[in-house]
């Protein structure tokens, strides 16, 4: 069959990106026709060249719409507007799909998805990476109670419209079931991690990597990701601070960029070599400091909309055998609990996370034990090759009924 994929960002493992649907395209292109119709906006930062752009076997339609982490509202709705208006004409002149897959964020994709999915009378799915708009109003980012209400219209037409519903957590299963939707509409997929690419840290990368960097007798803390506005990098600054002021053999790293990026520089001025900010890596290379880390930070303001949330980092640590902090009170809160391979820290509250992160340290082998059982829940349920078959198997399952009726 053909696919036709609505993505606003696309991004592959050479980026300092999660690239999840470079993932589940890879195995997809491998049995069905796969159109990418997507922007650019990812690929001058790709810090190596080892994979593709896009991967074998799918066409790529790209519009060059700018989009930044650091734009403003403002900006970032023009750019969600131009890439929709875009897509919804790619979308009719490309061949027919026999489906169509849009992924939100933003929301706006998944319209465009389901304007070319009617236009072509075919099916579609709807994958939520983030609950929109949900998030962005949380977060201040939608001025004006009317535009709130057009845009929580918008998002339940699309639930109800779409053939098949794939949330990315459990949580936002959950919320989109609240809103009316059939459970038999919705399959949630988690947004795993890439086994293959964990694989790469080796015993002797690490120590390779740990040497490099003079970290050998150090205890280290590990913030990996966007240091994004909902990322609650303040309390981890602070946190950070307060545990490398108590316990001379820590080490707090902060892999990544984006809005709090001064923050944490003006920290690392302040404890040289104890705070260190290393700025973005490869996806494929991410693993390699998860694996050197003793315990990691999955991080974000207490806003429940948030709780829901699906976070990569939280994935990629277990992975690598490395145990995590969360500090959403949501699934994620459950998930680490029941399976013991990390803890609940408080989201807020600096105090808390430093004590915590110090008992952690202080018992490596309970640490080394968490991480264990975290890297077998991975191997069993986050494999994102396993999560493409079920998401083949989704949209195969929506084409199915349409095929009966058109023959």
């Amino acid at each position: 069959m053909h696919v036709a994929v609505f993505s606003q960002y696309h991004t592959s493992p050479d980026c300092p990106a999660t690239s999840r649907h470079y993932a589940l395209l890879t195995e997809i292109a491998k049995h069905h026709q796969v159109t990418l119709l997507t922007t650019p906006a990812w690929r001058a930062q790709r810090l190596t060249h080892e994979w593709p752009w896009v991967p074998p076997g799918v066409e790529l339609v790209e519009a060059n719409v700018p989009y930044e982490n650091r734009m403003g509202p403002a900006r970032r709705a023009l750019s969600f507007a131009q890439y929709a208006a875009w897509a919804v004409r790619a979308g009719r002149r490309i061949a027919r799909p026999d489906m169509v897959w849009g992924i939100s964020t933003p929301l706006t994709a998944a319209w465009a998805a389901s304007r070319v999915a009617r236009h072509w009378d075919v099916p579609w799915v709807f994958e939520v990476q983030d609950l929109w708009p949900s998030f962005p109003v949380a977060m201040g980012a939608v001025p004006g109670r009317l535009l709130q209400q057009q845009l929580f219209a918008l998002e339940k037409r699309l639930y109800e419209n779409a053939d098949h519903v794939v949330p990315l957590s459990p949580d936002m299963s959950a919320y989109v079931a609240r809103l009316g939707i059939s459970p038999d509409k919705i399959t949630t997929l988690l947004n795993g991690t890439d086994l293959d690419l964990a694989a790469r840290a080796t015993p002797e990368a690490v120590v390779a990597l740990r040497r490099a960097h003079g970290l050998e007798n150090q205890r280290v803390v590990l913030y990996a990701g966007t240091f994004g506005r909902a990322n609650d990098l303040p309390t981890v600054v602070a946190a950070a601070e307060l545990l490398v002021a108590a316990d001379p053999a820590a080490t707090v790293l902060f892999l990544g960029h984006g809005y709090y990026g001064p923050l944490v520089a003006a920290a690392a001025a302040r404890w040289p070599g104890r705070i260190r900010l290393l700025g973005g890596v490869p996806r494929h290379a991410v693993f390699g400091w998860f694996a050197l880390a003793d315990v990691a930070l999955v991080t974000f303001l207490g806003l429940p909309v948030l709780d829901a949330n699906s976070p990569a980092k939280l994935y990629d640590a277990l992975a690598a055998c490395t145990p995590v902090v969360v500090t959403n009170q949501g699934w994620t809160k459950t998930l680490v609990e029941q399976h013991s391979c990390g803890w609940y820290a408080p989201a807020g509250d600096a105090a808390a996370l430093a004590a915590l992160l110090q008992n952690v340290l202080a018992d490596a082998p309970g640490s080394a034990a968490a991480g264990a059982r975290g890297q077998a829940l991975a191997r069993a349920e986050f494999d994102r090759v396993l999560i493409a078959g079920r998401m083949q198997a989704v949209l195969e399952r929506v084409v199915k009924p349409e095929s009966k009726r058109l023959s």
